[in-house]
């Protein structure tokens, strides 16, 4: 076992970490369009499967995408499709 130091790394695949404000959420679910993204993992797409039926039921408006594979960050065309379509995003990970 060395002695060195233990290094933090940031799963962003950002070259610089960024402070971001966390945005304000709907006023009101009802009205906002739910997007549901897979990463691609063992199971999230069962776990999101779950939660679209649920929210389904509740008359809520769902859409959903997916990274083609969990070892990469998503492509742009798919963050700019949820960022254009969708008013609130839920990632599923799962394993």
């Amino acid at each position: 076992m060395t002695q060195e130091g233990y290094v933090m790394r940031d799963p962003t695949a950002e070259t610089a970490a960024v402070q971001r404000e966390r945005l304000a959420p709907p006023p009101d679910l009802g009205k906002a369009t739910i997007g549901l993204l897979c990463i691609s993992k063992e199971r999230s797409e069962e776990f999101l499967d779950t939660l679209a039926a649920r929210l389904g039921a509740r008359g809520l408006e769902v859409l959903r995408f997916a990274k083609p594979t969990h070892t990469k960050p998503a492509p742009e065309a798919v963050l700019a499709d949820i960022v254009e379509r969708c008013d609130v995003v839920v990632e599923g990970l799962a394993d």
